[in-house]
Parts: structure tokens; C-alpha cells; sequence
């Protein structure tokens, strides 16, 4: 399980996938991929975040309220929350990995995919 920034930093960048950095976001360190918000450690609740839905977050939230939880702050926004020490890694890599693809410009996906296809 991951249970901190730190792990999920390292395991976000693990994933070997272009066009991913170490960034500032609102004075919090931050993962952003093809320059925009990817991944990062909430500092309203002990939680990684990630990109998602509304309706997928209540969703899930709905079926493990202990692992995925909110704070009043997201409410508004597509954000999944999950409690420290309750990230399943398998899980966090197949999100990155979908996020960074529905981040990517459609030319560079393209040409990625057929780079590495």
C-alpha cells in the first residue's frame, strides 16, 4: 500500500511515461504530466489525489468509504481521493497511466503509440 507523497511520487515516476515532472501546485509539490495537474498529496486530508469524475468518485466512495473519501474543498471538482495507507499500487499505476493518456495531446499519444506499441 502506498502510504505517503513520497511513495506515490516514486511510483509515479517509475512508470517511465514522458512528459512527467516534479512541480509546485499552490505552494504543495506536485506531479503534472504534458504540463498539467496529474497526481498529488492533498493538504486538507491525509490523501493522494487523483483525476476522475464526480460521479466516479461518489461511486466509489459509495463502495469502499474507507479508502476513498472527500474533503469539503473537492467537492466541486473531478478529484479521487484516497486515504494514506490505503492506496492499492496496482490500482494508483493503472490510473496514472489512464490519466497521463486522456492528458496527452492527440498527436503526441499518436506518435507514442506507435513508438511504442
Amino acid at each position: 500500500m502506498i502510504h505517503t507523497w513520497e511513495d506515490l511520487k516514486t511510483l509515479g515516476l517509475s512508470l517511465g511515461l514522458p512528459k512527467v515532472e516534479v512541480a509546485t501546485s499552490w505552494g504543495n509539490e506536485a506531479l503534472k504530466a504534458h504540463g498539467k495537474l496529474w497526481t498529488w498529496w492533498s493538504p486538507y486530508v491525509d490523501a493522494a489525489i487523483f483525476k476522475g469524475s464526480i460521479e466516479e468518485r461518489e461511486m466509489l466512495m459509495q463502495a469502499d468509504p474507507d479508502t476513498f473519501v472527500l474533503h469539503p474543498h473537492y467537492a466541486k471538482h473531478g478529484c479521487i481521493l484516497v486515504a494514506a495507507g490505503r492506496i492499492d499500487p496496482d490500482w494508483a499505476k493503472a490510473r496514472l497511466r489512464s490519466t497521463w493518456r486522456d492528458m496527452a495531446p492527440k498527436r503526441f499519444l499518436k506518435q507514442w503509440d506507435a513508438d511504442n506499441g
